[in-house]
C-alpha cells in the first residue's frame, strides 16, 4: 500500500485500546506516580532511544538528584552530565539543562501547557511536547514516538520509512484522527505500551493486541514489513589514540571534550592521531617520561560513524609540571572521583585500569552522541 494513500479511521480504536490499558496497561512506573510536567519531560527525554528497563535507574537517580526544574537550571553542566553517564545520546542531557534554565528564565520556572511552546525549548520536538500536554496538563494532544509509530503503521499498512517526510505526515493524520479527547494521559500512556509490548518489533503478539481485529498487517501477515526500514548505508570508519596517562600517584589525566561534537562536555582520555608515537607526544607534552603499554584496539559504533580507539597506557616516571588548565584538565583519582560526565569508553577504561586486566576489556556499541 503506498505511503501517500489516504488511510481510513478504525473504528473505536481509542476505546478498545483504553480497555485493554485498564487491565494489561504499565500503571507503575516511576514517572506516573506525582505526575508533573517536570517529571514526565525528563522521563520522555531518557525514553527516546532508550528502552524502559535501562531508563528506570537512571530516572531515580536523576530525581533524587534534581527533583525540580529549578534544581535541574541550577545545577552545574558536570552535574547532569554524570547523572546521564551511560544513558547515550548526550545531546539529550544539555538540551535537558538549558530547557529547565529558559523554562525558569522565561516562564516563570512554569511549564508551559501548549504543544507550540513546548516546542521552543530545546530537544523538545512535536511528540515529547504532545506526551507532556496529554499525560500532565490531560489536554488533548497527539504523540508519534517510536512505539507508535508501529503501531499505526502496521494497523493502516502504511508503507515507508517514517523518516520520509511523506509517511511521516500520514503517520501524524493517523495519529491525530484516533486520539481521543476523554482519558487522553490514558490513552497516550496505553499505545505506548501496545507498541512496547504486544506490538513489538519482532515477534508481535498479535493474540493479545486489543485492535488487532481490523489491523491490515496482521489480517494479511505482514507485521514485519511495517514501519519499512531506514534505507542502509556503510558508516564510515575512523581512528584514534586515548592516552591513559597516569602519574606516580595512581591518578589520571583528563580533559574536558568540546560542548559540540561526539561526547560533547563530557571528560575523556586525551586523544592523538592514529598515526602519532603516543611516547614522544607524552614526552613532549608533558616534559616526562612514561612507560608505555599498547591495548586491543576497540570499536565503538556511533549513530554515523564507527570509532576505532587504540588505548595507550602511559605510566609517567614523574610527576609531569603544569599540565593543568583550569576547568578543561584534571588529575582522576577514583577513590575521590569528582561528579563529572564521562563518556562511555573511559568510563569502562578506567574501570579495567582498577582490574589492572586489559584482557576483560569489553566495549559495547553505544550511540552517545
Amino acid at each position: 500500500m503506498s505511503g501517500t494513500t489516504p488511510q481510513p479511521i478504525p473504528e473505536r480504536f481509542a476505546e478498545r485500546l483504553l480497555a485493554w490499558f485498564d487491565h494489561s496497561g504499565r500503571h507503575d512506573l516511576p514517572w506516573q506516580r506525582d505526575i508533573s510536567p517536570y517529571r514526565v519531560w525528563v522521563s520522555e527525554i531518557m525514553l527516546q532511544q532508550t528502552q524502559v528497563a535501562t531508563v528506570i535507574p537512571y530516572y531515580r537517580r536523576f530525581m533524587e538528584a534534581l527533583p525540580t526544574v529549578q534544581h535541574l537550571a541550577a545545577a552545574e553542566a558536570d552535574t547532569v552530565l554524570h547523572l546521564w553517564s551511560g544513558l547515550g545520546y548526550y545531546s539529550r542531557a544539555r538540551n535537558l539543562h538549558r530547557a529547565a534554565q529558559m523554562v525558569c528564565e522565561h516562564f516563570g520556572g512554569e511549564f508551559p501547557g501548549t504543544v507550540d511552546e513546548l516546542e521552543t525549548l530545546p530537544g523538545i520536538g512535536r511528540s515529547t511536547a504532545g506526551a507532556i500536554v496529554s499525560i500532565a496538563f490531560q489536554r488533548r494532544a497527539a504523540i508519534l514516538d517510536g512505539n507508535v509509530k508501529r503501531v499505526l503503521a502496521r494497523h493502516r499498512a502504511i508503507a515507508g520509512w517514517p523518516g520520509q517526510s511523506a509517511t511521516l505526515k500520514q503517520l501524524w493524520q493517523l495519529a491525530e484522527a484516533l486520539t481521543p479527547s476523554e482519558r487522553v494521559a490514558d490513552y497516550t500512556q496505553a499505545i505506548m505500551d501496545l507498541g512496547a509490548t504486544a506490538c513489538s518489533r519482532s515477534k508481535p503478539d498479535c493474540g493479545a493486541c486489543p485492535v488487532s481485529d481490523d489491523c491490515l498487517a496482521h489480517e494479511r501477515g505482514e507485521q514485519a514489513l511495517y514501519p519499512g526500514k531506514k534505507p542502509k548505508k556503510a558508516l564510515p570508519l575512523r581512528h584514534t589514540q586515548m592516552l591513559m596517562i597516569e602519574n606516580p600517584a595512581g591518578e589520571w589525566l583528563l580533559e574536558k571534550r568540546p560542548e559540540r561534537g561526539i561526547w560533547g562536555g563530557l571528560w575523556s582520555f586525551p586523544e592523538l592521531a592514529s598515526e602519532l608515537c603516543a611516547a614522544d607526544h607524552c614526552a613532549g607534552e608533558l616534559g616526562a617520561p612514561a612507560q608505555v603499554e599498547h591495548w586491543p584496539t576497540l570499536r565503538h559504533t556511533f549513530s554515523h560513524y564507527q570509532l576505532d580507539i587504540q588505548p595507550v597506557h602511559l605510566k609517567l616516571a614523574r610527576q609531569p609540571a603544569a599540565v593543568m588548565e583550569a576547568g578543561r584538565r584534571l588529575w582522576y583519582n577514583s577513590r575521590t572521583a569528582p561528579d563529572i560526565g564521562l563518556a562511555a569508553p573511559v568510563q569502562q577504561l578506567l574501570d579495567t585500569l582498577q582490574l589492572r586486566s586489559p584482557r576483560q576489556l569489553r566495549l559495547a556499541n553505544d550511540h552517545s552522541d
